[in-house]
């Protein structure tokens, strides 16, 4: 037996709330666990730059410097030979800073060779597996030579006259990296949010590459 339905207005009518309603609240859900994903997605960005900084600094500090004026900002011996053997001073106003991607020519131009291969790693190549000697980027393959802001230091402790070289404090940052967030990037536009420089700080060992095989 069919049942007749008795007409009901527009407003009225209940049919098809439940879809509208999921239609309505689909699209949210999805964007909240979008978000969730991509946090996690950021944090393990985040996460790989700190890494990558902290195994960076450990390896400069036991390379040939990074800086061009190195030698003469940090000359080995004392102006006064007979001071030689002295405590060098502790002045941190005496520093020598290379940044590839600086607009100031004299920044910018006073990055050796070596550099690169605290970045690349020995083989010259990022992420390239089987590299005895990797480098940033093989952690990270965002962070390259031009993002990278060294700064070597005096910092008071060793002597004039030093075999191996002057004790230094060394900085290294990143400048310039940006959180890769494939979907809220695109949507919202938040593609260019830049990582935080997370400076590391370490005091220089024997500042010779041969030290580091």
């Amino acid at each position: 037996m069919v049942k007749r339905r008795m007409p009901v207005s527009f407003w009225q009518d209940e049919h098809g709330v439940t879809l509208t309603e999921g239609l309505i609240t689909l699209p949210l859900v999805l964007l909240a666990i979008s978000a969730f994903v991509e946090f996690g997605y950021a944090m393990s960005q985040w996460n790989q730059t700190v890494k990558a900084l902290q195994f960076g600094a450990r390896l400069a500090a036991v390379s040939d410097p990074l800086t061009i004026d190195f030698a003469d900002v940090f000359p080995t011996d004392a102006a006064d030979p007979l001071n030689n053997g002295d405590a060098t001073p502790n002045d941190s106003t005496i520093s020598s800073t290379c940044w590839p991607g600086s607009t100031d020519p004299a920044v910018s131009g006073n990055c050796s060779a070596e550099l690169n291969r605290i970045v690349m790693g020995s083989d010259g190549a990022c992420g390239v597996a089987g590299d005895p000697n990797p480098g940033i980027c093989d952690l990270n393959w965002r962070i390259q030579p031009a993002n990278l802001v060294v700064t070597y230091q005096r910092s008071g402790l060793g002597y004039w006259g030093r075999p191996n070289g002057p004790v230094l404090t060394m900085r290294l940052e990143v400048r310039g990296v940006t959180f890769d967030l494939p979907l809220l990037g695109h949507l919202l536009g938040l593609d260019q949010i830049g990582v935080p420089a997370h400076p590391v700080t370490l005091t220089t060992e024997d500042l010779e590459t041969c030290s580091s095989c």
